[in-house]
């Protein structure tokens, strides 16, 4: 009997706002050579990355399939969406209804015997993701990808294109990417600015006349649900005690677990290392099928001696270091607190690094008050003193979105719909 064709399958999908405007993109590879057999593209209207991510999947099985139907195979799927690769692999749970049919589908088209999954990094992806940037493309002009001008694969032989899908009903109406383009349009003309990402050569209308700037790297931001030094609005920061969630924080985090689980955007979740972030996060993991990773950035400011007291008792106590405190963000609080400055220059750090570590993806970022308002106050550009002028209560969702021209967009702020 001879041996199992061996090949493999490189898949990608993206989303431009997540939801947003969708495609995917597909390759089948020999293995020996690295010789494109096949190649998969599809513009998918409205859709989340995960769906878009999984309907690449599907497609690049269903060409291993139409390429060879009557030899046994054996494929190694490499793809840069740990969600779907975990899930296929049957290391994760598949808790979200819109992907259970998905990966249904994905799992009956091969035999399971003959499909093995591997994460790679993004920039091991580029043909797959070239392809789904491509469809997306198309889809703003009213098109569908045409596999005859593709650059997904300069410099290497196509043997075999799949069929072309039916044209969409029409273009995706996208504001925000239209309003991106119109940014990176200002920032070409200031030579001082970053130049933003290069795009295909394929003639443009409308929007599409300025550089395409990708989907943003979008940071969710969920500030942790009530302890019970909340009700007493006491200082809580980084320097004293590691509260837990009360009853009601539990609660609240629970409403945000299945308020994200309908929406079904997020990607990635990241937790301040505080209990009050960490259990807050895990309830949504735990909802979503995810792994909670911790960044001691997003940690909440240190409060010094003001730990745990109200603001009156600091005031009686302290009350000459509060006065500077709320005077100058270079003043910290007593005792060897953290500035306010302090705080931003972290925040600032560890934001560069997140938004590089999740570019286009969509990342719950599970923090503190200060952390958030420092983020929105940055993307905003305010000055420091717009800290004491933004309410975030308990379990709220607040959202920033990071553009490759370095442009951020706030779209959301101290949003509690979910706990009505």
């Amino acid at each position: 009997m001879p041996a199992p064709r061996q090949l493999v399958v490189e898949a990608d999908g993206g989303s431009r706002g997540n939801p947003g405007p969708a495609g995917y993109g597909a390759v089948v590879l020999d293995p020996h050579d690295a010789t494109t057999l096949a190649e998969a593209a599809e513009y998918i209207g409205v859709a989340t990355n995960n769906v878009a991510e999984y309907r690449g999947l599907i497609a690049g099985l269903k060409a291993v399939r139409e390429l060879f139907p009557d030899t046994d195979v054996q494929v190694r799927v490499r793809m840069d969406s740990k969600l779907v690769v975990e899930q296929m692999s049957g290391r994760w749970k598949i808790k979200h209804p819109d992907m259970k049919p998905l990966a249904a589908e994905a799992a009956s088209i091969l035999p399971a015997s003959s499909v093995t999954y591997e994460w790679i990094p993004r920039e091991r992806n580029k043909h797959a993701d070239r392809l789904a940037n491509e469809a997306m493309d198309a889809g703003g002009r009213g098109e569908q990808w045409d596999a005859a001008s593709s650059t997904a694969d300069r410099g290497t032989a196509r043997t075999a294109a799949l069929p072309e899908p039916a044209p969409p009903a029409g273009p995706p109406g996208d504001a925000v990417a239209g309003a991106a383009k119109v940014r990176a349009a200002m920032a070409a003309a200031r030579p001082a600015q970053a130049a933003p990402r290069a795009t295909s050569a394929t003639p443009q209308m409308g929007w599409g006349s300025a550089p395409d700037l990708g989907a943003p790297a979008t940071f969710v931001l969920l500030r942790h649900g009530e302890t019970a030094l909340t009700p007493e609005k006491r200082f809580s920061g980084s320097g004293g005690s590691d509260p837990a969630l009360s009853e009601t924080g539990r609660h609240q985090a629970a409403c945000a677990a299945e308020a994200f689980a309908a929406r079904g955007t997020v990607e990635e979740i990241v937790s301040s290392p505080l209990r009050r972030c960490r259990e807050t996060a895990q309830a949504v993991a735990d909802r979503l099928g995810l792994e909670v990773a911790v960044d001691e950035g997003l940690r909440e400011t240190d409060f010094g001696a003001w730990e745990g007291l109200t603001f009156a008792e600091v005031r009686e106590r302290h009350g000459a270091d509060l006065t500077a405190w709320l005077a100058s963000p270079d003043a910290a609080p007593t005792g060897g607190g953290e500035s306010f400055a302090e705080v931003a220059e972290r925040i600032s750090v560890t934001r560069d690094r997140l938004v590089a570590r999740h570019k286009g993806r969509t990342a719950l970022l599970v923090t503190h008050v200060t952390p958030i308002k420092t983020l929105v106050r940055l993307a905003l550009g305010a000055p420091p003193e717009s800290l004491f002028r933004m309410e975030l209560s308990p379990a709220s969702v607040s959202t920033v979105a990071y553009y490759a021209d370095g442009n951020p967009s706030v779209r959301l702020l101290n949003d509690t719909s979910h706990l009505r």
